[in-house]
């Protein structure tokens, strides 16, 4: 049924006896949300890793009328930040720290007859890191993002859609924990040609205010994001692809004694290169590189992601 019904958005062709089950993965990828760090109070750097920087090719290349399905996902990346930039924008060797981050996915997708031609997913998603810095070290689970996404094909070569996820203040160790709820919306889209793709949205992250006993209570600034992949489908087995990553936030406010916290405000470009190899007809992998081309009040990105599947 899933053939049949992709055969008549994406080929006039039958695609019953070519189609793999990874190929049926790239059509149905999830939406991803890279790890969000905490802020602390008297932080003048955020943390590390633009918003949303996981994806890759295909991420929002999403299908309508199809039989509910799921999918489970893993991601990874390691950012080894050995410098930061500080308020004027300056490249400073110092400052940096390595983190390892993970998450666990999985993703119900599924369709309604009385809403023809739009797609939906629920997505549940566990954040695991790792981090080395300052000569301390320590890892575990970070906060849960959960919530829907919902799609349209305005024609049969793009998708049009939005997705907003909730993240839990909770984590197995205090300082991965944000103690804050946080929404995470973003409008996503993706075209299709012969020979290339182009994904990419546009979000923010809104915080609420941070309270643990005993300290100041503060209200980390909005987030504003916008990832872009660009693909050259140049094989079956590996699609090249260029990557563009932005982030910007405002300042944090103590809300304690109304006040703004000092050189709170960050901003980071990051630009990467990448491949995504289809394996075997079950198993395929997306890597990538990309590193800060500009920034102010936050880590560099020098990182190196990753994104395996496996289908059963």
């Amino acid at each position: 049924m899933i053939c049949s019904i992709l055969s008549s958005f994406f080929n006039p062709k039958p695609l019953c006896k070519s189609l793999s089950p990874t190929d049926i993965f790239r059509i149905f990828p999830a939406v991803f949300l890279t790890i969000l760090g905490g802020i602390t109070g008297v932080s003048t750097a955020q943390a590390a890793d633009i918003p949303l920087a996981i994806i890759g090719p295909h991420e929002y290349d999403l299908p309508v009328d199809f039989k509910p399905f799921n999918v489970l996902v893993q991601y990874g990346d390691g950012n080894a930040a050995g410098s930061t930039y500080n308020s004027q924008g300056a490249r400073k060797p110092q400052g940096g720290s390595h983190t390892w981050a993970g998450m666990t996915k999985y993703v119900h997708f599924r369709s309604f007859d009385a809403l023809p031609h739009v797609g939906f997913a629920f997505e549940v998603i566990q954040t695991e890191s790792y981090t080395l810095a300052n000569g301390t070290n320590y890892g575990g689970l970070g906060g849960t993002i959960s919530g829907p996404a919902v799609w349209f094909k305005p024609n049969k070569h793009s998708t049009f859609g939005i997705q907003t996820f909730l993240q839990t203040p909770s984590g197995t160790r205090d300082a991965l924990a944000t103690h804050y709820w946080s929404n995470l919306s973003s409008f996503i889209f993706d075209y299709e040609w012969k020979h290339f793709s182009f994904d990419g949205d546009l979000g923010a992250i809104v915080n609420m205010t941070k309270h643990v006993d005993g300290q100041h209570s503060y209200t980390p600034g909005t987030t504003f994001h916008s990832n872009l992949r660009f693909s050259w489908k140049a094989h079956r087995v590996v699609e090249p692809f260029l990557a563009f990553d932005w982030q910007n936030t405002a300042g944090t406010r103590d809300r304690t004694v109304q006040n703004w916290i000092d050189n709170s405000s960050s901003r980071e470009v990051a630009m990467g290169v990448g491949a995504m190899f289809t394996l075997t007809k079950n198993i395929s992998l997306t890597t990538r590189y990309s590193h800060s081309v500009e920034g102010r009040n936050t880590p560099e990105t020098n990182a190196y992601y990753m994104k395996f599947v496996y289908l059963w």
